[in-house]
């Protein structure tokens, strides 16, 4: 089949016009991309900060838990001690 001037002018429109798609195409995924991974960064960066939070709330947990035996050990040394003052007859 052989194509005349204007059938070869068509055919190459043809082609830029779905070269020109996918230039835009391209660069708009590409900007998804960047924002996407902007997005990732900023997951990440909360992600960690709330990691170390955590940690933090762990160990003053962890603290406060370990203050509350020692109290209650105190506490029971001192009733065990008043009960045998009491049975003595001190």
């Amino acid at each position: 089949m052989k194509l005349g001037n204007e059938g070869i002018k068509s055919k190459f429109d043809d082609i830029e016009i779905r070269v020109d798609f996918l230039i835009e195409l391209s660069q708009s995924l590409q900007e998804e991309n960047r924002e996407l991974l902007s997005r990732v960064a900023t997951l990440e960066a909360e992600l960690e900060r709330r990691s170390k939070s955590e940690e933090v709330y762990v160990e003053q947990e962890s603290f406060i838990q370990s203050k509350i035996d020692g109290l209650l050990n105190k506490l029971d040394a001192f009733t065990t001690t008043e009960s045998r003052d009491d049975l003595s007859g001190v």
